[in-house]
């Protein structure tokens, strides 16, 4: 049995690129930064943030487009991918990232919102406590997250 799935909870590091490939389907990738904490042998407290590369597709392309900016708190589901390609200067290249299947915003709507390019659609301005949910892949199943079931 095989599994390959990659749950985040982390930071938007930058506002999404949402495009659309020549076939029409729509793709928006951004990063998010996963932060970890720990007290070391001296007693300091030490941080380190790993950085994840995030692809979305179709209508949760759309949806993260749309709502996600920088320094937004938003929890990631999906699977690893790595890519590879082959660069002009023939350098082989390769990116690992998580192709994302559903997408929870965590934070409220005010919190994080950073100005948007006028090519997107903009921000909601009345803040809430709910979070916003992206459709799940069907294939996934019914069995939804909730915030209250997270232990931290």
């Amino acid at each position: 049995m095989d599994l390959n799935r990659a749950m985040i909870i982390g930071n938007v590091t930058r506002d999404p690129e949402l495009r659309t490939t020549a076939t029409g389907q729509n793709v928006c990738s951004f990063g998010i930064a996963t932060n970890q904490q720990w007290t070391d042998a001296q007693g300091a407290k030490q941080q380190r943030a790993e950085y994840h590369n995030i692809v979305a597709w179709g209508k949760l392309a759309e949806i993260c487009g749309q709502y996600l900016g920088k320094g937004r708190k938003v929890y990631i589901e999906g699977r690893l991918q790595t890519r590879e390609w082959e660069t002009q200067d023939a350098q082989k290249r390769q990116r690992t990232e998580i192709v994302a299947d559903n997408m929870i915003l965590l934070d409220r709507k005010d919190v994080g919102a950073t100005t948007r390019p006028a090519s997107s659609a903009p921000m909601p301005t009345e803040p809430t406590t709910e979070p916003i949910v992206a459709p799940m892949d069907k294939s996934i199943g019914d069995n939804e997250i909730r915030l209250e079931d997270i232990p931290f």
